[in-house]
């Protein structure tokens, strides 16, 4: 699809209520008026990120599914007029695996990696801090009473 409408930032930003909703993702712009009942986390959020401008960074945070990011093309109605970006000529995200959106991205993405466990230390570190409270009672209550 072959977007060839250009909005201006002041235009784009007089449609931010529930009945007349739009974002600037990539420099493309989505009319997501009829999207905010069905949005997975809530109307409010696509409301907020309108109501704030670009969203692009708050959509990068996210971590949109592929699905979400096929699904965008059905909403976009254009293209902020002299948006200059990452993505090219304001085009949709790059879903060929390359980390999108540069390091806010790739730290995003480093976030939500499962931390690595060591069972050992989670278990000694515990155990370390009980035997040291456990040492100075008995140190405070048998051995110094034995020395006055």
């Amino acid at each position: 699809m072959q977007v060839s409408q250009k909005y201006s930032p002041s235009e784009i930003s007089l449609h931010t209520t529930k009945k007349d909703c739009w974002l600037i993702i990539h420099g493309k712009v989505y009319d997501v008026t009829t999207f905010l009942e069905d949005h997975p986390g809530g109307e409010d959020v696509l409301l907020q990120a309108s109501a704030n401008g670009d969203a692009t960074q708050s959509f990068e945070e996210v971590g949109h599914s592929s699905t979400a990011i096929s699904m965008m093309e059905g909403y976009s109605i254009g293209v902020v007029e002299g948006y200059k970006g990452g993505a090219a000529g304001g085009g949709a995200p790059n879903t060929k695996g390359a980390v999108v959106g540069g390091p806010v991205r790739a730290r995003t993405l480093q976030q939500r990696q499962p931390q690595t466990s060591s069972g050992f230390l989670d278990l000694l570190l515990p155990v370390l801090v009980l035997g040291l409270a456990f040492g100075a009672w008995y140190y405070l209550t048998f051995y110094s009473k034995a020395k006055a």
